[in-house]
């Protein structure tokens, strides 16, 4: 779905060039190059209609003619060649059943996610992972603490589970300081069990440099707006929490789907 703040810039930038008396701008759009091959590119004027600052290269053939494939970050949207329409939605080959769109979404999410080392992330893993997974999480929320009750399951049945930091209440919080605090423990894995167990988080050791607000500001260019938020090795997005039994035999079917 196109984010609201996408939306409302969109909106804004096409109601300017349609109201009357207002001619499209002929200068060249901010960051793109309309000289030789670029000023040929019928692109070029279709970034007119879109947010000021969009690059060429958000703009793709997509897999229908006539349709261009506009991506943001992990939204994929699409424009006419023409730029009349303007298209918010996904798009499935009906031969597949495939959502195409979402293929892309998936794209984006793994390269965001490839972009964090694992010794910033908290690993819990069974000897032989047959799925990883990376979970966006809260200490204080609850459906979180019910996901991690599992974690011994979840293990046992084959999954790699990776923590990311995503307190919801946002900087500057109890929420956050216990982020910071489980990441600086000497044993993370065992001060982030505890927290999660509701018991008392010493705020006042924290370290320099610990991953929280990178991770934070990782999960909203991810989209995540609750936790916990999971993330198959794919880049499927799972939303919310599932049992154990449950969320393998969707991360089975997930990658079945992909043979």
């Amino acid at each position: 779905m196109l984010s609201r703040f996408l939306f409302v810039a969109l909106f804004t930038a096409l109601l300017a060039l349609s109201a009357p008396g207002v001619a499209a701008p002929s200068v060249a759009t901010p960051g793109v190059a309309t000289s030789g091959a670029d000023a040929k590119d019928p692109r070029v004027e279709l970034l007119k209609k879109l947010p000021p600052g969009t690059k060429l290269e958000a703009l793709q053939p997509s897999p229908v003619p006539g349709l261009y494939e506009f991506s943001q970050g992990v939204e994929v949207s699409y424009l006419t060649t023409d730029g009349k329409y303007f298209v918010d939605g996904s798009i499935y080959d009906m031969d597949t059943h495939q959502n195409l769109s979402e293929e892309r979404r998936n794209q984006a999410r793994l390269k965001l996610l490839a972009a964090i080392p694992e010794s910033q992330l908290i690993i819990f893993s069974p000897k032989v992972p047959q799925y990883t997974i990376t979970v966006f999480t809260d200490l204080d929320c609850a459906y979180c603490r019910q996901l991690h009750s599992g974690i011994n399951e979840l293990n046992k049945l084959g999954v790699r589970v990776r923590y990311a930091a995503f307190p919801r209440t946002g900087p500057n919080t109890d929420s956050w300081r216990k982020a910071e605090a489980v990441w600086c423990a000497q044993d993370r894995q065992t001060a982030l069990t505890q927290a999660k167990l509701g018991a008392p988080v010493n705020t006042s050791k924290l370290c320099a440099n610990d991953p929280v607000a990178k991770e934070y500001q990782l999960g909203e260019a991810l989209g995540v707006r609750g936790t916990p938020s999971i993330f198959s090795e794919g880049g499927d997005f799972i939303s919310g929490y599932l049992p154990p039994a449950e969320l393998v035999r969707y991360l089975k079917d997930l990658k079945a789907s992909r043979r």
